[in-house]
């Protein structure tokens, strides 16, 4: 971090960077971190990017930056962003990124780890050989262009009307699997060829599906709302809109950069290019990323029907009976229009979360039934070799966060730099941890290795003792895929 820029401490978990810093922030940026954190944090540029984020028309309160905050395009990855739609307030494909919607599902199963201890191979070598992953993976679940365009629409309900889960998967899904207002004549022809091979497809990169099981709990009434207890098997699955979305914001952001001017809008990066919420190249964007948010939905759910016949094949049993029932699906590449208080009034915002995900608190309108009395359900993978949490938003994340959390651990390497690892011995001190690993080649498995992330434990120290989630448990991997 440039030596310049100024970090006023709130408390133990907040740091402000003051609206003072530098002409044009129209907020001030704050920092969610502990010291040790903020030693990572000191590494890259992304405190400059909270700052430049803060430039944004419309912007309201503050910039943010979540605990697992890197560097990233535009904006932060593990970065918040709210304007106010009625004040002129922008939308940016940086304030959403490439990968757009991608996110994290986590299944319950009733099994215990004696049950599966023996058998975790077999699931991880199936599951490798039966989800499709790694660059340019095409799925078996093949479509048409008018289905294709129908799951831009329908989102997660599409997979659904096929046999590929259940309404109450839906129930368990942000947004109930698809947001309204999709329109596939946003959608460029190219990003439709990119998407049209994909669903049901892991990805690469940092998307997995991992075995995992619980090793502490923290909160009773929320494990017994949700059915958790030690010692069970859970599913972790991350993933996104594949080439779709990397489409999508491609097209938008090139488009955007020619829009600054129509609009006499100024940023400090053009990777921030913007324009007002309400224009038409706004509506435009937010109806294209609506429709890849969709497809990601659609996509997690079909990952998850896969996952759920690969349990069958092992057990021998329906995956009912094995209880692989969804707890929740949370997006952490959106944005979104939502109603929050601005200085005592309520307001129409574009919410942007970028690498950060919805930490909505008991009550919130939008969660299901029977999650309304302990908030919604926040999962925050980590890497490898460490742990997964589960935890429940709070009210203090709406009154701070716009009701959001940090999305995972955070990278401390670049891809590049963690090229050096050597993957047979990372697998061999996998495998002495009880870690059983499949890659899907050589780079992705050194790029995703343990050490090149922060220490999801530390960063989800900084999310509870902040108070903008709540743990609820912990999830130790016994077996992952990775793309």
């Amino acid at each position: 971090m440039p030596a310049n820029i100024p970090l006023e401490k709130i408390d133990d978990y907040r740091w402000r960077i003051p609206r003072s810093y530098k002409p044009g922030m129209r907020v001030p940026g704050l920092i969610y971190a502990d010291e040790k954190l903020l030693k990572d944090i000191y590494q890259d540029k992304a405190l400059e990017q909270v700052v430049n984020v803060a430039h944004l028309p419309g912007i309201v309160n503050n910039s943010l930056a979540m605990p697992d905050i890197h560097w990233g395009y535009g904006f932060p990855i593990g970065g918040v962003a709210a304007t106010d739609i009625e004040a002129g307030g922008v939308i940016s494909p940086g304030g959403v990124g490439f990968d757009i919607n991608c996110g994290v599902r986590l299944l319950k199963t009733n099994l215990e780890y004696d049950d599966v201890k023996e058998k975790i191979k077999d699931l991880i070598y199936g599951l490798f050989s039966d989800v499709p992953s790694g660059v340019g993976s095409e799925g078996n679940i093949r479509v048409s262009p008018k289905e294709e365009k129908e799951i831009l629409l329908k989102g997660s309900r599409w997979a659904v009307e096929k046999g590929f889960g259940t309404a109450d998967d839906l129930d368990c899904t942000e947004e109930n699997g698809a947001m309204s207002g999709a329109d596939p004549q946003a959608v460029s022809e190219r990003a439709l060829q990119r998407g049209k091979t994909q669903s049901g497809t892991l990805g690469s990169g940092n998307h997995f599906l991992e075995v995992q099981v619980i090793d502490q709990l923290y909160d009773r009434e929320a494990c017994d709302t949700m059915g958790l207890n030690l010692g069970q098997v859970m599913v972790e699955i991350h993933s996104g809109s594949r080439g779709l979305g990397y489409q999508v914001c491609e097209d938008y952001s090139r488009g955007m950069v020619a829009s600054l001017g129509k609009y006499n809008i100024n940023v400090p990066d053009r990777q921030l290019a913007c324009v007002p919420v309400t224009s038409d190249e706004g509506k435009a964007y937010l109806s294209a990323m609506k429709c890849a948010v969709n497809y990601a939905w659609c996509n997690r759910q079909c990952l998850m029907h896969l996952t759920r016949q690969v349990f069958e094949k092992v057990f021998g049993s329906s995956w009912q009976k094995l209880g692989m029932f969804l707890i929740y699906d949370v997006a952490h590449n959106i944005a979104k229009i939502e109603k929050h208080k601005v200085e005592g009034k309520e307001k129409n915002l574009c919410v942007h979360r970028k690498g950060a995900t919805c930490a909505f608190g008991p009550g919130h309108p939008a969660l299901p039934e029977k999650y309304k009395k302990i908030g919604q359900p926040v999962i925050i993978p980590g890497d490898m070799a460490r742990n997964s949490y589960l935890l429940v938003g709070t009210e203090k994340a709406m009154q701070e966060t716009f009701g959001s959390a940090c999305h995972g651990a955070g990278r401390l390497k670049s891809r590049t730099a963690a090229r050096s690892a050597r993957p047979d011995i990372l697998l061999k001190e996998l495998e002495s941890k009880g870690i059983i690993v499949k890659a899907s080649g050589r780079n992705t498995l050194i790029e995703e290795a343990p050490s090149v992330y922060k220490n999801v434990n530390e960063v989800v120290d900084v999310v509870a003792n902040a108070g903008i989630a709540k743990r609820v448990c912990r999830m130790r991997p016994l077996g992952v895929v990775k793309g």
